[in-house]
């Protein structure tokens, strides 16, 4: 039941947000989108009130209770850039809105993106380890929570993994070629030019 509640709240998320791009690109019901998209963490709540009731009615966790725990931690934190994502390269083909800002490539700019995609994923795995934990102490004693502890393993192996990734350009800095002359634009310069377009995540 809980892999089904998983596949059926990752496919209520893009319906929902198909939903609320529609509202606000086709019907032109901006308010309407908005209230739409505010029902995208009630999948999350379902999941996890799911869960805590499986494991009250006697369920043995298993890999299945952390692997919810897990999507709720990960959707928690990058449910919101996603839809940003999505609704940014809508506005800019269907409504006129900028084109989408490409990632910096060198130098110090590169850097610090790559310590703030860093940090959105050790947020996420940090959000799934405290789940994890609280299902540990749920159980307590008496259970085996042997597969939960397996899960919290992994986030922490994610967790060193983007740290890693992030040390190794601040370390070793990726340099632009010589006369390119290309300007990069740092995470800041792409949040102001995102302020310039009305975003459905701010509706």
């Amino acid at each position: 039941m809980i892999v089904a509640l998983i596949v059926a709240c990752e496919v209520g998320f893009w319906v929902l947000l198909a939903a609320g791009l529609a509202l606000r690109y086709l019907a032109k019901m901006p308010k309407t989108s908005a209230a739409v998209l505010l029902c995208e963490p009630i999948l999350e709540l379902v999941l996890f009130v799911a869960t805590a009731v499986d494991l009250k009615n006697g369920a043995e966790p298993d890999w299945k209770h952390g692997l919810a725990a897990v999507y709720i931690g990960f959707t928690v934190v990058m449910g919101h850039r996603t839809i940003k994502w999505v609704d940014t390269r809508v506005a800019h083909r269907f409504a006129g809105g900028p084109p989408p800002v490409k990632k910096p490539r060198y130098g110090s700019a590169r850097t610090a993106y790559e310590w703030k995609e860093a940090g959105r994923w050790i947020s996420a795995a940090g959000i799934a380890i405290a789940l994890l934990q609280a299902a540990v102490w749920y159980v307590g004693d008496g259970g085996d929570v042997e597969s939960l502890r397996a899960w919290q393993h992994r986030m922490l192996f994610v967790i060193g993994i983007n740290v890693i990734i992030a040390l190794t350009y601040t370390i070793w800095p990726k340099e632009a070629p010589s006369g390119t002359g290309e300007k990069e634009r740092s995470g800041t310069d792409v949040e102001e030019r995102s302020r310039t377009w009305p975003s459905m995540s701010k509706r």
